[in-house]
């Protein structure tokens, strides 16, 4: 189940006391060169013959200058910037368009290991919203491994609690799931949340309010399905606290949008959408 969807997180908060969440221009001259000649054919006085030696030092000069231009177009290869060579460097930009390192580490799949700084708050809030709005939500042990991956040790239990209940057996079974969270014979289970984007509404050193703008993906394929694979739009609050060395939730709140319009696009069959989300795996986000 998506976080959007009116169980789990929906409208209310989990954890929160008050249940709520430019070169050259063109002149038009043109300059004739006449023909070289040791006397002027007008009868003006002669003309300097040319210098050799003269030629000599601008034939130089100008091997100079692209020996000089040579070494330092190679200065770059074995350049570094703040301890980082550029191998390094094409390795973490696609991921860190801020510069900085993204995190290298999962604990039980999920990334972790977060800089405590406002970027790093946002790169684990991005990454534990879509850890909670995962399938593997809909199963008791890979639930409780998720939750006490990501959350601040004086909230593990209640956060543990609160997410037990939203994901009963009998929930499951309204969604047409298996008692573990599995989908039944012959369909595909799509539960995928797709940050967008996040911002951090406050930030210190200890604490960060952030929120995470997500598309999501939710329902079963199969041609007998009465719940296909829907799209929503939502945005997840995270309180996060610096607790063991890394960004840990407090509490968890969502609210609906925003929603752009949709496009025409035509819908893809069943069998589609179910071979795209096996084929296609998901992402570690940084800010």
């Amino acid at each position: 189940m998506s976080l959007g969807d009116d169980h789990g997180y929906g409208e209310s908060s989990r954890g929160a006391d008050d249940g709520t969440y430019g070169g050259y221009a063109g002149t038009g001259q043109t300059r004739t060169r006449l023909p070289d000649r040791a006397t002027d054919p007008y009868g003006g006085a002669p003309r300097r013959p040319r210098s050799s030696s003269r030629s000599l030092v601008t034939i130089v000069g100008v091997i100079v200058l692209l020996i000089a231009a040579i070494a330092f177009a190679n200065r770059g290869d074995d350049d570094t910037t703040n301890g980082t060579s550029a191998g390094d460097k094409a390795e973490t930009a696609p991921t860190a368009a801020s510069g900085e390192r993204p995190v290298k580490s999962k604990t039980a799949g999920i990334p972790t290991g977060y800089a405590q700084s406002e970027q790093g708050a946002q790169s684990a809030a991005t990454n534990y919203t879509s850890a909670l709005g995962s399938d593997g939500m809909f199963n008791s042990a890979k639930r409780h491994q998720i939750v006490a991956t990501i959350a601040a040790p004086d909230a593990l239990q209640r956060l543990q609690t609160g997410f037990d209940d939203d994901y009963s057996a009998a929930f499951l079974k309204t969604l047409g799931l298996n008692d573990d969270g599995s989908a039944p014979s012959g369909s595909t289970f799509v539960n995928r949340t797709l940050p967008v984007g996040a911002k951090a509404t406050s930030y210190n050193s200890d604490a960060a309010t952030v929120e995470v703008w997500c598309n999501s993906l939710f329902g079963l394929t199969g041609e007998n399905t009465t719940n296909p694979v829907t799209n929503g739009w939502f945005t997840v609050t995270l309180k996060l606290k610096w607790a063991d060395g890394d960004w840990k939730v407090m509490e968890t709140s969502q609210k609906t949008g925003p929603t752009p319009v949709n496009a025409d696009d035509p819908v893809s069959g069943a069998d589609e959408i179910g071979k795209a989300v096996e084929e296609f795996g998901g992402f570690t986000y940084a800010r």
